[in-house]
């Protein structure tokens, strides 16, 4: 056997002989054919034949060499801080006004304050702007309202400009008026006589975008953002994940808040058709038919993205701003110079919201706190595919608003002690189990490669064969559904993907024995695929599985690119830490498919926590198409494709593995 001298020269990927024993265990097969250019390790596993396995030079790692971090610890306790309780208080009625900004738009308000304050006493406020009303007509406090007040908290809550009771205009998602705006409202609210002088942002999805940006205003009373479900890179994240367009996203999404726009009535909490809540002494809602009518010819979001293709694509109305413009990724020196802390919530099965707070996690360094859990967009739903559907979301709301108000008391409030300053929170699925970590790839993180091989297999040995290859009909029918985590973005809805057994009959897959023991992967996991189509053009989805021993195959993690974004850029290049290859998605890049050529396209999926039963298998399910959610592409034609798996191309899956004793 190897020296540990040995093992360490290679980056500390298998840290001890113990390690290598595990994946001997796991995976146990034949001795691979190739052993140039790669370390080799020969283990002896319990029960198997002396076997060699290759040593990948990468992971978690600190300076090149073993990795220096703390290992995971187990279990979060939600809300538990030892921070002082403030209250219990009532909540005033509310009040509605508008705030004008430097040109002269109006902005519409609703201010919510504890009742039951000694006289004179001042508090903290929350502050959340949204384009989805502020407030229905006719509605009191709502349930977030009554939550923050009763600790003691102003709640502020606004429509950002050009919507809901608002003036002004709004073209696109966070255009630079709309974001100034909230440098403007922070500092009205620090100046009211009921104001300690300190506010925080809170939001979810669009409002936490808002709260985002809050920080990059940098006034002296902002303290602390909510951050909950938000698209940290919007192009990536939500709209075109691998640069694929999410019509159902774009097209459902943008004409609704068209309506909201034109306030067409929606059903409120009550059932009853409402509108949106006028501001205070305009009982005949002239100021907000005047608002209205200055923003009906104005095109809806939707008109936008459908001209965009690349990230710097700059559509007719946008004001000479790209997507990336309205992604506060793109604003990082900003915020890390403000250093205002930041709790921000994801899904693994929400869209890219995973994908979005990893990604900050690993490059600002704002004090951050970061959960990732099995929920559908907002958090309502437990959408572990290892649960039944309609099991409480854990933790339940009450328990994830107090872990924010720990969040603010430690921060604005400059009360409590402990709250680390950096911590990730996450839950692995299949295990059931909360965890938290300070880094991300989270220690002990070792990457292995598992190939696709003949007959649909999928195992850990190199293809030796100088030519192989499976062929595939795209099949534009092939669907995820219409309950899947790219739709709960827009609705919030439960994520409920099912037996994915028949919907992979329309697919190819490569599927691998039964695992001999659990497997824990934790991470982003990366596919390489060696194509050869008959079309320049096409979208290759790539779904992560687990096939269970009565055959039922669960939905864990998707990713997908788009065959012209398929260059790899430097990742230094690019806007944030990145842990795959980066691709830049921009117009200079475009590396279109040359029919009848070989071709590699890289990418990652999206970030995953499951673990794995012994007895199940791993599958990696390939797509040209997902009907019910995603563009077609090409437009016309049927891609045949051929998917290469031989030595010189070798097709394949990288896991993140997370090894266990």
């Amino acid at each position: 056997m190897r020296s540990r001298s040995r093992l360490r020269r290679c980056r500390g990927q298998f840290r001890t002989v113990d390690e290598l024993r595990v994946w001997a265990r796991i995976t146990a097969g034949p001795e691979p054919a190739s052993r140039a250019g790669r370390t080799w390790v020969r283990v002896r596993a319990a029960g198997a034949a002396s076997l060699l396995f290759l040593v990948a030079c990468s992971g978690s790692t600190n300076g090149g060499g073993t990795p220096q971090a703390a290992d995971v610890e187990a279990g979060h306790v939600f809300g538990a801080c030892k921070n002082p309780y403030y209250g219990p208080y009532g909540t005033s009625p509310v009040r509605s006004l508008h705030v004008t900004m430097r040109d002269g738009v109006r902005i519409a308000l609703d201010v919510v304050l504890p009742d039951g304050l000694p006289n004179g006493a001042k508090v903290p406020a929350v502050l959340t702007m949204t384009r989805y009303w502020r407030a229905m007509e006719g509605e009191g406090p709502n349930e977030m309202q009554r939550f923050f007040s009763s600790h003691g908290w102003a709640v502020v809550s606004g429509d950002v400009r050009g919507t809901g009771a608002s003036f002004g205009v709004w073209p696109h998602h966070r255009s630079r008026d709309e974001t100034l705006d909230f440098g403007e409202v922070i500092d009205w609210i620090a100046g009211r006589p009921w104001s300690d002088g300190r506010v925080a942002g809170w939001g979810v999805s669009y409002t936490a975008n808002t709260a985002d940006w809050m920080v990059e205003r940098d006034r002296p009373a902002f303290r602390g953002a909510v951050s909950r479900f938000p698209d940290y890179d919007p192009y990536v994240d939500l709209y075109f994940p691998g640069g694929v367009p999410n019509a159902y996203m774009r097209r459902t999404w943008g004409l609704r808040v068209k309506e909201l726009d034109l306030n067409t009535a929606r059903r409120g909490r009550d059932g009853e058709l409402r509108g949106v809540r006028p501001v205070d002494g305009d009982s005949g809602a002239d100021l907000l038919r005047r608002a209205i009518e200055r923003r009906r010819d104005v095109p809806s979001v939707w008109e936008g993205l459908r001209a965009v293709t690349f990230k710097d694509d700059v559509p007719a109305g946008w004001g000479g701003w790209s997507m990336d413009d309205w992604g506060i990724h793109a604003w990082r020196e900003a915020v890390e110079r403000a250093g205002t802390p930041i709790i921000s919530w994801g899904g693994w099965m929400d869209a890219g919201t995973a994908n979005g707070v990893l990604h900050r996690f690993m490059t600002l360094s704002n004090p951050q706190r970061v959960v990732v859990g099995p929920w559908s967009h907002g958090g309502e739903h437990h959408a572990d595919p290892y649960r039944p559907m309609g099991t409480p979301t854990d933790p339940p709301m009450e328990g994830q608003r107090l872990e924010d108000l720990c969040f603010l008391d430690r921060w604005v409030r400059g009360q409590g002690a402990g709250v680390a300053e950096r911590l990730l929170v996450y839950y692995t699925m299949g295990e059931e189990r909360w965890k938290t970590t300070s880094e991300w790839p989270v220690p002990k993180t070792t990457y292995w490669d598992w190939y696709f091989a003949a007959g649909g297999g999928l195992g850990p040995e190199a293809p030796s064969a100088q030519a192989a290859a499976d062929e595939y009909v795209v099949d534009f029918g092939a669907t995820t559904g219409t309950a899947n985590r790219w739709a709960t973005n827009n609705t919030g809805g439960d994520v409920v993907y099912g037996d994915r057994a028949g919907a992979d009959a329309r697919l190819l897959t490569y599927t691998s024995a039964p695992l001999q023991e659990d497997l824990e992967i934790t991470g982003q996991p990366v596919v390489t695929l060696h194509v050869t189509s008959t079309h320049h053009d096409g979208a290759f989805f790539v779904y992560f599985e687990d096939v269970a021993p009565d055959g039922t195959v669960r939905y864990v993690t998707e990713g997908m690119l788009r065959a012209i974004h398929r260059k790899v850029s430097p990742a230094e290049q690019a806007p944030y830490a990145v842990l795959g290859p980066y691709h830049s998605f921009r117009k200079e890049h475009a590396l279109p498919l040359v029919p009848g050529q070989p071709a590699e396209l890289s990418f990652e999926l999206m970030p995953t926590s499951v673990l794995i039963r012994a007895g199940h298998r791993i599958r990696v399910a390939l797509a040209g198409a997902d009907a019910d959610t995603f563009r077609r592409i090409p437009e016309t034609g049927t891609p045949f494709i051929t998917v290469h798996r031989s030595r010189e191309r070798p097709s394949q899956i990288r896991l993140p593995v997370v090894l266990r004793p």
